[in-house]
């Protein structure tokens, strides 16, 4: 009944391939752990009223202590379901690995995710724009995704597409979703990360790959430009920041954000003055 008040339950309202897969696993564990559960909640109420102390045809056998009927049974069934849900979990567990690439004919939209404090920025390193707080995606085309953090952990989710996975600094994660239908699914970090936690959240926007490419033109038009000056400004703790979309990104600036935490020397691409990733040197580069 309380559940009732919840307009959409997201994990069980799944919108891409990845999310399917794991409400069916969801179910699937919840209905064999209530084939013990239920029983056993039955079998105590009708045990309490048939054994009543008022109950007097009820038998009496106070030195009662075995039944090979009951030990059969009280452990032959769990021994089934753990050797079941032992299976199943050793299946799942590598078809639902966020590091498996997604089976598809349509080739992948790289995405490059950075935790920053308290927002998300996404880097696509293929068209040379980048956003914050917005994540724009194709529609039955796979999504890789590359994720690391600014500082603290955080923990990237869309739970209508599937498959949380950590970010932390000075590391590379990796994960693999799809969207199966147009729409505008939420997005949030989902492990506590200080007090600005609460607003880390972003808009995942599936549409057809026409609007997709119309949104990637319309972006490489904007004014803002991700160079190293605005990366340090952006990377500043900061929440409810607006949506933002970059017309260029400095190459190799998610590298550097993974490897600036590196004991040894190493290059800081993208946060040393360089010339700036833009979409006409895409094209041009492309073309040679």
């Amino acid at each position: 009944m309380m559940l009732g008040g919840c307009s959409n339950m997201e994990l069980l309202n799944p919108k891409g391939d990845i999310g399917v897969q794991e409400k069916v696993l969801i179910l699937l564990a919840l209905g064999l752990m209530l084939l013990v559960v239920i029983p056993v909640i039955v079998l105590t109420l009708v045990f309490a009223w048939r054994y009543r102390a008022s109950n007097t045809r009820a038998t009496y056998a106070p030195k009662w202590a075995h039944s090979t009927s009951i030990e059969v049974v009280v452990w032959s069934i769990p021994c089934v379901i753990v050797a079941f849900l032992a299976v199943l979990i050793w299946r799942t567990t590598h078809s639902l690995d966020p590091y498996r690439p997604l089976e598809s004919d349509v080739a992948p939209v790289r995405v490059e995710v950075v935790a920053l404090n308290w927002k998300w920025l996404f880097i696509y390193p293929d068209y040379g724009v980048a956003t914050v707080n917005r994540l724009a995606i194709p529609v039955n085309t796979p999504i890789d995704f590359k994720l690391t953090s600014e500082s603290m952990m955080n923990s990237f989710f869309i739970p209508q597409l599937g498959s949380q996975i950590y970010a932390m600094a000075g590391m590379q994660t990796q994960l693999h979703l799809i969207a199966d239908s147009p729409g505008t699914y939420a997005g949030r970090s989902s492990a506590f990360s200080g007090p600005g936690f609460s607003d880390m959240h972003f808009d995942t926007v599936a549409t057809s790959r026409e609007a997709f490419d119309a949104w990637i033109r319309e972006a490489r038009n904007s004014p803002a430009v991700l160079d190293k000056s605005t990366y340090r400004r952006l990377e500043q703790p900061s929440t409810k920041t607006p949506v933002t979309i970059y017309a260029s990104v400095a190459p190799g600036l998610f590298d550097s954000i993974v490897n600036r935490y590196m004991a040894w020397p190493m290059p800081s691409m993208a946060l040393t003055d360089q010339p700036i990733c833009t979409a006409q040197g895409l094209a041009s580069r492309s073309n040679n």
